[in-house]
């Protein structure tokens, strides 16, 4: 497995790859690799030649310095996992790599990021358009792949490829989840073991709320029974969303969205978690 920390040299290898007519998948990550990055990794070696995994910690799409400073650095244990992968190349660029220069482009993403993250984390997918814009031009991907429990930069991505015209194929899988069902994060690494036993009640709230959109009760009593599930837990409800799963604009029945998304987020001491469930 061949590991990059220039720009240069990745972009020169991928040439050549290029010139034998080898396709390239790319999964874009902050590193600390769980199973949920691995899924990503699997199904973009089974339609490409060669997988660019990225590792960094982007500093521009975090908006609390607290939690760039805390987020889980475990780049030797990554680089073990993605062995097992021969097509696997990895990309792990310093910042002064990323961004010689303080960058000063704002996009807008109009509604999509005034709403769930971008309301309680402002500035947050600015950064994450500038890097993934970034990472594309680098790489040069036929397909791109993210996941699903990322709703909200996934509809980003989305747009940002379109706006942009990049000429890839954006490909979401869906949430990998631990065997309590908590979404895969790598912020999991961050909780105790206190706080990881009591995570798996959010997918568990989160489901409970499924079943009852299923079972066609009113959006606001579904809302207040959540915000009162959570009320009994020493678990901070952010927020919770009903929404249409293609704008994430709120709505206030079943039949104003052919897909339904139920977002959440919440924190377990410092640890902020989120989760999304689609329904169809």
């Amino acid at each position: 497995m061949q590991i990059f920390d220039k720009i240069i040299d990745l972009k020169s290898f991928l040439r050549e790859q290029r010139a034998q007519n080898k396709s390239i998948g790319f999964v874009p990550t902050m590193g600390a690799l769980h199973a949920g990055h691995l899924a990503l990794i699997e199904q973009s070696n089974a339609a490409n030649d060669i997988t660019v995994c990225s590792i960094y910690v982007n500093p521009t799409q975090f908006n609390n310095p607290n939690d760039l400073a805390k987020y889980p650095r475990t780049f030797k244990a990554d680089v073990e996992l993605l062995g097992q992968y021969d097509q696997c190349v990895v990309f792990a660029p310093q910042d002064f790599e990323m961004y010689p220069e303080k960058p000063h482009l704002v996009f807008d993403f109009g509604n999509l990021e005034l709403v769930m993250e971008g309301k309680f984390r402002p500035g947050h997918f600015n950064g994450v358009a500038i890097v993934v814009a970034k990472l594309f031009h680098i790489v040069h991907p036929n397909r791109a792949y993210f996941g699903q429990k990322d709703l909200q930069q996934c509809l980003i991505v989305k747009q940002l490829v379109k706006d942009l015209s990049f000429d890839l194929e954006l490909i979401i899988c869906p949430t990998v989840r631990e065997s309590d069902n908590l979404a895969m994060s790598s912020r999991n690494l961050r909780m105790d073991a206190e706080d990881r036993a009591l995570a798996g009640q959010i997918p568990q709230i989160l489901f409970m709320a499924r079943d009852l959109v299923l079972a066609n009760r009113d959006f606001p009593n579904i809302k207040k029974t959540v915000e009162d599930a959570f009320a009994k837990l020493p678990i901070q409800l952010e927020y919770f969303q009903i929404t249409n799963a293609d704008t994430l604009l709120n709505i206030n029945t079943r039949d104003e969205a052919k897909r339904i998304a139920l977002c959440i987020a919440a924190y377990l001491g410092d640890v902020r978690l989120i989760d999304n469930i689609i329904i169809e």
